[in-house]
Formats: C-alpha cells, structure tokens, sequence
C-alpha cells in the first residue's frame, strides 16, 4: 500500500491566516512468504521511484484507515476542530483497521485460527459513523469548557479487502479515480446550499462552480458549547464501494475544488450574459474542475507527485483557501475487471462548488 499527503494554507491566505486543515491515517500492513493470497505485483507506473523499480514484489495483506477535516473558517476554532477530529476519528478506527485486516490468516498459509468477529461491511460503516459521533462530541466538549465555539467538516474511511467503507459530514470531499479506465467517481455528496440548489435545479453546473452562497455548508462537526457534549448528535451519511488495484483514492478538502477567487464576480457577469456559452467555457477554464483532478493526478508519476500537483494547482488558480490533500493506492486489491463500468461508483453527477470562508448555516 502507498500513501501521499500534501498541505499548503493556500496563496491568497498565505501570510496573513492559518491553516484549518488536518490530516490523519493509519496502516495496517503485513508481509509473510509470498505475499497476500500468493499474487506478486509488477510495479506500476506511480511506484518507479520504488526501490522495486523494474523487478516484481509481493505484495501485502494491508488495510487503511484515513480522517481528513477542515475546520470551518469564520470561527475561532476551527483548527482545534479539524485537530480534535481527526486524532478521535483516527484513534477509533485504528482498532477496526487491524482487526479487519488479520482477521483471515489463511491466505498465508499459517495454522492459526482465524481471528473472530471479523467486522461485517456494517459493521465498518457503523466504526466510522461512531467515530465521526465520538470526534463532534469532543469538539463540542472543548468548545463548552474554552467558550469557543468550533467546526469542521469530517471524511473518513477504511480502505480493506477490495472495498472502501467512508463516511463523511460537510464539503470535504473523496474521489476514486481509476487508472485503467481513465475516470474520476466522486464518492461524497456536499453538505452545502449550492449542493441543495443544485440539486433542486435551481442552478445549472456552471453556475455552481461561482455562486456566491458556495462558502455555505449546511452540516458540520462542533458547536457553541451549548449543548450537552454527550448527547451531541451530528447525522453522518456512509457508503461501501469496490476499490480496485489500478484506483487511487483521493480525499481533500475544499480548496482543492474552491480555488478561484474571482467567483462572485464571474457568477455575476455569467448571469448578466444569460448564461452564455461563452461565459461558460471561460468559468470552466478559470475553476478547477473534476476532469481536471483526474488528469492531474493520472499525469503524475508518484502519488507524492500528484498531491503537491494538486496543491499547486489550486495556488495556481487563486488558492483562495487551505488545501489538503491525500492520496492512497493499494496494488493488493482486486484488478479492475474489463467489463465493469467504474462510473457506477459516484454518488452522482459533478457537481463542483464554489467557496470562501465558510459559513455554518442554522437549520433556522
């Protein structure tokens, strides 16, 4: 298994904010004999810095589980949030990382017994929904005992035996792109106005790319305090997909997609044009677009690569915001089977979002 994780405050902050983001993983990963279930690997083309560069290698029984949040800006806390999430939810789900991975010792040929209580898929999805519940009750405990109050957005997941089990609260988003069939599935559907606008027709995917109302995010991790922090409830959306040896996972915040500065201003003259073509074509030149993280990210030769491409990509168009990224891929899994198409796995259609600082907007 390879990871890479990149960070940067973002341009238009640098020197005069802070960074909100936070990044946390933890692997499990064991060799023994011929590797996992006897399959060895050629390396692939993100691994030619590899010390394996030109040679087979086994490959290993591993499983991972990752956290990223970004703490809302606008409040006063929102790094301590993002901090205070992703060290609980990370905590949590190391345990549940483990167990799933040892929990079949066969495939190595040991006479061991086989661990019990492997965890089902709802089992994972039930850690990860736990975890993210523990992390908000944690932040709203800090926030009740400092008197600040304090958000963040939440994706998380456990990525094991050729599935990925994720769950997730606010505009961060995960993607799995898929280097055979050269596609990006966007796996998490945002908890923000312009998603529900766009969702309801009321924007075109133009349109939501610039919208002014993009730094607005409907759900999120923490509060004010006010509330009893152990009987704080936060709703977590969860999901299980296949995971295939040629994907990469990619989990970032939203200064990846929110980069462009320029937002509100080129919302107002696509709708002063009517909602020109011409208009269009230059908004969709100006933000950073799905497509575009996918051919990034598939035109890189390292994951180390492809993250500090992704950062710099957004600096590139304005770097409006923190960024984070993190990028996983597991050659072990299953391969991608030629006659699947792996767009079945997004949660939808694209639909990417503009944003500033964000605003925790009240169910009020």
């Amino acid at each position: 298994m390879r990871y890479a994780t990149n960070y940067d405050i973002g341009e238009h902050k640098r020197g005069s904010g802070i960074n909100e983001d936070s990044i946390a993983l933890t692997v499990f990963e064991q060799g023994h004999r011929d590797g996992y279930r006897g399959q060895r690997l050629a390396v692939e083309p993100t691994d030619r810095s590899s010390e394996y560069e030109g040679r087979d290698r086994p490959a290993n029984r591993s499983a991972a589980g990752f956290v990223l949040a970004d703490g809302a800006g606008g409040h006063d806390a929102g790094d301590v949030a993002s901090y205070i999430a992703t060290t609980v939810v990370c905590e949590q789900l190391a345990n549940v990382v483990v167990r799933a991975a040892r929990a079949d010792p066969e495939p190595f040929d040991v006479d061991v017994a086989r661990t019990p209580g492997e965890p089902t898929e709802a089992e994972l999805r039930g850690a990860i929904e736990d975890a993210i519940l523990a992390a908000h009750q944690a932040i709203v405990a800090n926030a009740a005992e400092s008197g600040i109050g304090a958000y963040t957005t939440v994706v998380a997941g456990i990525a094991v035996e050729g599935r990925l089990h994720y769950g997730w609260v606010g505009d961060s988003r995960a993607y799995l792109l898929n280097c055979a069939h050269e596609d990006i599935s966007r796996l998490t559907r945002d908890h923000a106005v312009v998603e529900e606008m766009y969702q309801e027709g009321d924007l075109d995917e133009v349109e939501s790319h610039v919208h002014p109302r993009g730094n607005e995010i409907t759900r999120a991790l923490g509060g004010t305090g006010d509330e009893d922090p152990e009987a704080a409830a936060v709703p977590v959306e969860t999901e299980s997909v296949d995971i295939y040896a040629e994907d990469i996972l990619l989990v970032t915040s939203d200064g990846l997609i929110d980069a462009q500065t320029d937002a509100p201003q080129l919302h107002e003259e696509y709708v002063r044009s009517g909602r020109s073509e011409a208009v269009a074509e230059r908004i969709r030149d100006a933000v950073v677009t799905d497509a575009e993280i996918r051919d990034t990210v598939l035109a890189a030769e390292t994951l180390d690569d492809a993250a500090a491409s992704l950062v710099d990509l957004s600096n590139d168009r304005g770097g409006k915001d923190n960024v984070s990224t993190l990028l996983l891929r597991n050659g072990a899994f299953p391969e991608t089977p030629d006659n699947v198409d792996v767009a079945y796995r997004d949660v939808d259609e694209q639909r990417p979002v503009e944003d500033r600082e964000t605003v925790i907007v009240s169910k009020d």
